[in-house]
């Protein structure tokens, strides 16, 4: 793809991510960065995010959610426009509780074949990008679309 063209593809994906799919924007998802194979995704805090109130921490479901989806979306901006991804699997490692602040997760293709994309995923807070809240691996079916 020439660069006009990756351009014109990566604006359509962070279309379909901020403004098709109504469960990322239930999550509260901006893309702060997007490249062929990477995606860096921002989830301001709001108070319905907790998941345990004693300890004020963000629920499980909100980071793997978040994981998957920036997964994904790092797939998404290495395949064709009439392309398809779906995911088949996500582990995930929680590795520290996530704080009431903002949220970030970066996704990046580790493999991208003609039927199966494999993305490495990272949570973080911004003011401790250096501490990892939870890694992640997403495996997502890639449907090509007919020639």
């Amino acid at each position: 793809m020439h660069e006009a063209s990756t351009a014109a593809r990566l604006t359509e994906v962070r279309q379909l991510f901020l403004e098709r799919i109504p469960f990322n924007r239930v999550l509260g998802i901006e893309i702060v960065d997007l490249s062929p194979g990477m995606a860096l995704f921002s989830v301001p805090f709001r108070p319905e995010l907790i998941g345990d109130p004693d300890r004020r921490a963000l629920h499980g479901g909100v980071l793997s959610a978040v994981a998957d989806t920036c997964g994904g979306c790092a797939v998404w901006s290495r395949i064709g426009e009439n392309d398809r991804v779906s995911t088949i699997d996500l582990r995930i490692d929680y590795l520290r509780p996530g704080q009431p602040e903002e949220l970030r997760c970066r996704g990046s293709v580790l493999r991208l074949g003609n039927r199966v994309g494999v993305a490495q995923i990272t949570l973080f807070h911004p003011s401790a990008a250096d501490t990892t809240i939870a890694e992640a691996k997403g495996v997502y079916s890639v449907k090509r679309a007919a020639a």
